[in-house]
């Protein structure tokens, strides 16, 4: 059992406060859970929201927060408070200035779009603003302190010794459906602003050319986007490819990390993203990529070495660059090879929490 004394000298201790206050899994979620671990062996810190945690012990809630600021650090220092979403703006602004919380607050913004007049305000009242990338760093109405680009777990997302195997292996699909020598596919919550239909139009367009790929769409399906996928399964059907292009569900996020080992080509065409760690994934699993010119995408993948990169809603490019992929076995797994060494040089979430944490530092 805790004691009242020893609580409070672990807290007294803590330097780094982060906003947990959403219960949804989303991508910001995603991003802080992966860098929790490199963090905390850079930081003493706690979770404002216990929100998906596997560790509740890192939770800490908004009154012993205002009650463990009331103070600086021994030596003087202000706490951090890093909040990624609106509400946890507000969150630190209150305990700010409502209940004198001796806390420095900033703002991560990943998104690329203009925000509205009430959230300009807020970002104003930051001690800090952060970018992502530059893309979402031009959507900012100030220009951000720093830029510090996302990463991934490179440890947990890791190329396969063989890809064949490993899709092979996969228990992704029906047994009914023959899985071919390689695997292609599209992650993420099914639907039109996600760029799916592209993604099968495409397949439909060129898998009779390339008998040795699978398509496989990943992903939830709500109640709102049944009708979508359903205009989408009866063109694939009428195509005779429902053996080739299968929508495999939403899948356990454990078994994410696998399912990208086991792909040769990832799909991503959304229309608009914050910063999209799939891409990132994928590389980092050896995968070569395709996607559409958003998020940081287009920042991070290198034209004709890792993927491709191709403009919004753009079919004929979709098929295009696909086809060029496909095309190519040999030069598909070296962009798979290519990208592992690019995430490991640019893009693990080792180095972002090492950037995040000297920036904190610096700030405090």
């Amino acid at each position: 059992m805790v004691t009242e004394s020893s609580s409070n000298e672990i807290n007294q201790e803590v330097e780094l406060i982060i906003g947990n206050s959403n219960s949804n899994f989303s991508g910001v979620t995603s991003t802080m859970l992966q860098l929790l671990s490199e963090q905390q062996k850079l930081i003493n810190l706690r979770v404002m929201g216990k929100h998906h945690l596997t560790d509740e012990s890192l939770n800490i809630s908004f009154w012993q927060v205002a009650n463990m600021c009331r103070k600086p650090l021994a030596d003087g220092r202000f706490r951090i408070f890093h909040a990624r979403r609106v509400d946890e703006m507000i969150q630190a602004l209150l305990l700010k200035h409502i209940f004198r919380a001796k806390i420095k607050i900033i703002f991560s913004s990943a998104a690329q779009r203009y925000r509205s007049g009430s959230t300009l305000w807020l970002t104003n009242k930051m001690d800090a603003v952060l970018a992502m990338c530059k893309a979402s760093a031009s959507y900012l109405h100030r220009k951000p302190d720093a830029i510090i680009y996302h990463g991934v777990k490179t440890d947990v997302y890791t190329p396969p010794k063989d890809k064949v195997q490993a899709w092979q292996s996969l228990n992704l699909l029906p047994e009914s459906v023959k899985k071919g020598k390689r695997g292609i596919a599209i992650l993420g919550r099914v639907r039109a602003q996600k760029g799916v239909h592209l993604f099968v139009k495409s397949c439909i367009a060129l898998l009779n050319k390339y008998p040795d790929y699978t398509a496989v769409v990943v992903g939830s399906i709500s109640s709102s986007n049944e009708s979508f996928v359903k205009e989408l399964q009866a063109g694939i059907e009428q195509a005779g490819l429902s053996q080739r292009i299968v929508f495999a569900g939403e899948q356990n996020f454990a078994d994410i990390p696998k399912i990208f080992s086991g792909l040769s080509l990832v799909v991503a065409l959304s229309e608009n993203e914050g910063f999209g760690l799939t891409i990132l994934e994928a590389m980092s699993s050896g995968a070569a990529v395709l996607a559409s010119e958003a998020g940081a995408w287009p920042e991070v993948i290198r034209e004709g070495t890792d993927g491709y990169v191709v403009p919004v809603n753009d079919l004929s490019a979709v098929v295009d660059k696909m086809d060029l992929l496909l095309n190519d076995e040999e030069k598909l797994a070296q962009m798979g090879i290519d990208g592992r060494e690019r995430v490991l040089a640019h893009y693990s979430v080792q180095r972002e929490a090492k950037q995040l944490v000297a920036f904190f530092r610096d700030l405090m």
